[in-house]
């Protein structure tokens, strides 16, 4: 039990928001949009305006993040209590249908592990089948979520950290590209709502790596997303075509090389102009974060990952009274 010290250590606003979003996993964009929205928890601001956390407010973030995780909705999270959210995360896991691969059981950290490192050991050996299997069997044991979270998206990190440094050849990396894009299809397909709203995934013009987007279409299918994939390199007046014929409430974007093209903010700034003002901009990948000025700019959402993208969807729906517990 904590003497008064320790609780009073804990309940101090110290900690600006760059580090709640590191400790978290969670986006600034995401932070900011549940405290507006859902008062989930209630920074404190310095005389500047700066937001400041108590280490409470971080691992009662991180509960809401494990159960989110789980399938949960922000909705049905955003009034528990930690405590209430720490038994209801118990549960989910008590009743999650348990999986064994190689003796391993599915819901834990080690079938992700395992199935990572069984993926890369495809990959390495130029296996297509047996990562095509691999991805199979961990799709069944985990589900799409974490599918997608902690096995696809390492994956491929891992694959581009190898490729840069020379540790396997771009053979290796289009191999597994085509085996993940079969596999995220298949997913977004079982998974499709012809009735949820529309989101529009596509990467920008002169972004040509597609994963990313794959990814993201991915998990927006499993949240319950009419998804308009569009695939690579598209202009901004190509984007906006399409969210205005298909009505879509949403448009998603994926940043991953290069971290530095000069004309990509000016096609940011053009496909804000062309959207109507209630459209929202989802920038996401491993090269967002610069550009994030013309990001800010315009409005958009920057998240980094995939628990990112789903709560955003989810605040989305709700302001948008899209139904259900979202």
């Amino acid at each position: 039990m904590k003497n008064g010290r320790e609780n009073e250590r804990a309940g101090a606003k110290r900690h600006p928001i760059r580090v709640v979003a590191r400790r978290t996993g969670l986006s600034r964009d995401v932070l900011r949009a549940w405290e507006v929205r859902y008062g989930v928890v209630a920074p404190e601001r310095t005389a500047g305006g700066q937001r400041l956390y108590s280490d409470d407010d971080i691992e009662h973030l991180r509960l809401i993040r494990g159960a989110l995780e789980a399938g949960r909705r922000i909705g049905q999270l955003a009034r528990l209590s930690s405590e209430e959210l720490a038994r209801l995360i118990e549960e989910d896991r008590a009743a999650a249908p348990a999986a064994s691969v190689s003796g391993v059981e599915g819901e834990n950290g080690e079938a992700t592990r395992a199935f990572l490192a069984e993926s890369l050991a495809a990959v390495r050996d130029m296996d297509a089948v047996r990562l095509e299997a691999v991805l199979g069997r961990a799709a069944v044991a985990l589900g799409a979520a974490r599918l997608i979270e902690h096995v696809i998206t390492p994956l491929m990190v891992e694959i581009g950290e190898l490729w840069s440094r020379d540790q396997v050849t771009p053979g290796h990396e289009r191999l597994a590209t085509a085996v993940v894009r079969r596999t995220l299809e298949g997913i977004r397909g079982a998974v499709q709502q012809a009735g949820g709203p529309g989101l529009v995934v596509a990467t920008p013009a002169g972004q040509h790596h597609e994963v990313g987007a794959l990814l993201a279409a991915a998990a927006a299918a499993s949240c319950g997303w009419r998804v308009i994939y569009l695939g690579a390199n598209l202009p901004a007046e190509s984007i906006a075509t399409a969210v205005a014929m298909t009505g879509a409430r949403g448009v998603a974007l994926s940043i991953v090389f290069p971290a530095d093209d000069p004309g990509l903010a000016d096609e940011l700034r053009s496909l804000r102009r062309a959207l109507s003002a209630d459209v929202v901009i989802i920038v996401g990948g491993r090269s967002a974060g610069g550009y994030r000025a013309v990001i800010e700019e315009i409005g958009a959402l920057w998240l980094p990952d995939a628990p990112g993208l789903r709560a955003v969807l989810d605040l989305v729906s709700a302001s948008r009274g899209d139904g259900g517990d979202r």
